[in-house]
């Protein structure tokens, strides 16, 4: 059991070392030369129009936020429908509320117009 905790954590701490030994070699090694030029703002070699610095809408994020968290809660639903036999009836009574909880969400989701891109 030791040997899975040894894993996960010998995992981990490769997971936190690495991004920060390659954004240190990154910037140790990547040239610095800063010139007018490189520091505007790049439209296709074309000069900018207006500002650019634009907002987006934040349905974009919500649609997003909304797709993860049901594509994570639907993967809930395969290990149950594999054991679905063995839990007998409190596992399919505990999925019909999950099941509510989601279609509530959806719902709710639709109703503010979450899943609209326009």
């Amino acid at each position: 059991m030791s040997d899975n905790f040894a894993a996960v954590g010998l995992l981990f701490a490769f997971a936190v070392v690495l991004p920060i030994v390659v954004m240190a070699v990154v910037s140790l090694l990547a040239p610095h030369k800063p010139h007018r030029e490189k520091l505007t703002t790049y439209e296709c070699g074309n000069e900018p129009i207006g500002r650019a610095w634009i907002g987006f809408k934040s349905n974009y994020f919500l649609y997003a936020i909304v797709f993860t968290a049901f594509d994570v809660e639907t993967i809930f639903l395969y290990p149950w429908a594999l054991t679905f036999r063995k839990l007998g009836a409190f596992a399919f009574v505990e999925m019909f509320i999950f099941m509510i909880i989601l279609i509530v969400g959806f719902w709710y989701a639709w109703k503010e117009g979450a899943l609209e891109w326009m």
